[in-house]
């Protein structure tokens, strides 16, 4: 876990001081915040660290086979079952087990999970003597569980015996200065994984990922990065690189830096077809008609690759590119952009 900003601090330590404890935890935080790597923190860190921690996706236990997948099974319970086998809980014996997505079990699978919280005994599908379990439960969620009790989409019960301790992990966008050490880190790793030579940040490609809302949070970034790397030629990844990596990034970088950085790389093969021509591409002998040139060209280009990613959905299309709807029709409008040529079928 990478990070030093003072939102960052405040949640390692609070899983620092969980780790002692072996009480069950709860994780609330956005998709990409890194819930498993906080889940192995806790674990690690404490005194089950040599015992195995095993992650489980409760998304994706089948509701008539959650009693099976947690507590195991005995020979002939039931069709298929050729031999006994033991259950995520057995596996986890001594350590820990992460349930992320715990919001998403269903009913049926929510009484079996709170019948053993309640006293940490458990009995395999088919019988045989209970059995006691030594295991530390963690679970995980990008919703809130308070907010879904409320809804009566989540057992009120279970909510309470998961979350004897509760830990919050912040979205990237709170984290300001985590997000440059962040890219610096993911672009030296992309570098190794790719068997590229260094690179390094422009500071204006930093500039512009801090400007982002990061939707995806780290696990976005993580992604963007490894795409821009891949289209730097040089040593330097800059804006340009950014913009074909994902052009959404660009919403909210000052058009006047956008347009200095295309200039300069104006030479090269253009990613942007504002620059897609020379350096003399726009020179009509005054700079400010030149610049609305520009402009109009980049934005152009932005709009229509903007609306194939999105098949034509304006919706889609303004939230990937954090601009305001009505202001993005408005765009598509004056440009001669018709989101009906990008439909399917």
């Amino acid at each position: 876990m990478i990070g030093r900003s003072r939102q960052f601090n405040a949640m390692l330590a609070q899983l620092h001081r969980f780790a002692a404890c072996g009480a069950p935890v709860l994780l609330e935080g956005e998709t990409g915040t890194g819930k498993e790597l906080a889940a192995r923190a806790i674990h690690y860190a404490g005194p089950r660290r040599d015992k195995p921690f095993v992650p489980v996706n409760c998304g994706a236990i089948p509701d008539t086979l959650a009693e099976s997948e947690l507590f195991g099974h005995r020979r002939g319970a039931f069709t298929d079952a050729r031999s006994e086998q033991p259950g995520l809980i057995e596996h986890a014996r001594g350590g820990t087990l992460f349930l992320d997505e715990v919001d998403s079990l269903s009913p049926k699978a929510q009484v079996t999970l709170l019948r053993f919280l309640q006293d940490s005994e458990y009995r395999p599908v088919g019988g045989g003597p209970t059995r006691a379990a030594d295991v530390r439960i963690i679970a995980a969620t990008n919703a809130s569980l308070q907010a879904l009790v409320v809804l009566e989409r989540f057992r009120r019960d279970l909510y309470y015996r998961l979350n004897p301790l509760y830990v919050r992990l912040p979205a990237l966008r709170e984290r300001g200065v985590d997000i440059a050490l962040l890219a610096e880190h993911f672009l030296e790793a992309s570098v190794r994984r790719l068997g590229l030579d260094a690179k390094r940040w422009s500071d204006d490609a930093l500039h512009a990922l801090q400007a982002h809302a990061w939707p995806g949070n780290v696990r976005e970034l993580e992604n963007v990065v490894l795409r821009a790397c891949l289209c730097a030629d040089g040593d330097e990844v800059g804006v340009r690189e950014i913009g074909a990596a994902e052009p959404a990034l660009l919403a909210r970088v000052p058009r006047e830096r956008i347009e200095i950085d295309a200039i300069d790389d104006a030479d090269d093969d253009g990613m942007l077809e504002a620059v897609a021509d020379s350096r003399g591409a726009y020179f009509s002998g005054s700079f400010s008609a030149a610049k609305a040139s520009a402009i109009a060209s980049f934005e152009r280009g932005y709009l229509t690759e903007l609306m194939r990613r999105t098949s034509g959905n304006v919706s889609a299309a303004a939230r990937l590119s954090c601009i305001e709807r009505r202001q993005l029709g408005k765009m598509l409008k004056r440009r001669g952009i018709e989101k009906g040529d990008f439909r399917e079928g």
